[in-house]
């Protein structure tokens, strides 16, 4: 696609190694990086976008797919920012596929947590018919990321959160040993203590959850 040929070209051109090494040290070393900071990143990709807007408004999904499958991390981030970008509010019910699909390919908290929160979370908006069973199947899934995307999807929702259904996921996972759930379940709650508080607090004084998911859970009530 020319969209991704010429992003490849131009950001191999402005590849430096030098900073691509703390980049993989920062990220434990499971990427490679082309050592692209992030707003060089941004202005390059939306430079390529201007170029080839016609192509990306009508194949994201696959521009997507196509960047997401090569090796250094700046493409999966591009991809990410990309299809958060067009899909918004234009999401198609096999969706849930490719969705999926990303969070379960070259996982690390930094690409999950973005897809989880505004990809998966923008779609069960969208089709709240699939949530419980896309929830459900997450949830009991091997997948830690997915466990973790079953926990987080509802970031966004703000007041619209679900909190039976939140309570039933950390409830459900609070005795893992796993730091991103740990960690998920306690921001999750935090995040969702700006609304309720005292239903956060009274779930966390009433659950044996791990202690760095209490920490984080009460870290903002007062």
């Amino acid at each position: 696609m020319g969209f991704c040929n010429e992003l490849e070209k131009v950001f191999r051109e402005n590849a430096n190694r030098e900073m691509a090494i703390p980049m993989e040290n920062y990220m434990k070393n499971n990427f490679l990086y082309l050592g692209i900071k992030t707003d060089a990143r941004r202005a390059l990709m939306l430079q390529v976008y201007n170029n080839n807007k016609a192509e990306v408004k009508t194949h994201y999904r696959e521009i997507c797919w196509e960047l997401f499958n090569k090796k250094e991390r700046e493409f999966h981030i591009c991809a990410i920012d990309l299809i958060q970008k067009e899909i918004k509010k234009n999401y198609q019910l096999e969706d849930q596929v490719l969705i999926e699909k990303l969070l379960v390919t070259h996982s690390w908290w930094d690409s999950v947590d973005t897809i989880a929160k505004y990809l998966l979370g923008g779609y069960l908006l969208q089709f709240p018919g699939e949530l419980y069973a896309i929830i459900e199947r997450f949830s009991n899934s091997e997948n830690r990321w997915l466990n973790r995307s079953a926990i987080i999807f509802q970031l966004s929702y703000k007041e619209k959160t679900d909190f039976d259904l939140l309570k039933s996921e950390c409830e459900k996972h609070k005795d893992s040993k796993e730091f991103f759930i740990q960690k998920a379940i306690g921001w999750a709650l935090r995040d969702y203590s700006r609304f309720n508080p005292k239903g956060v607090l009274d779930f966390v004084n009433s659950t044996n959850l791990k202690p760095l998911s209490v920490r984080e859970a009460i870290r903002n009530i007062k």
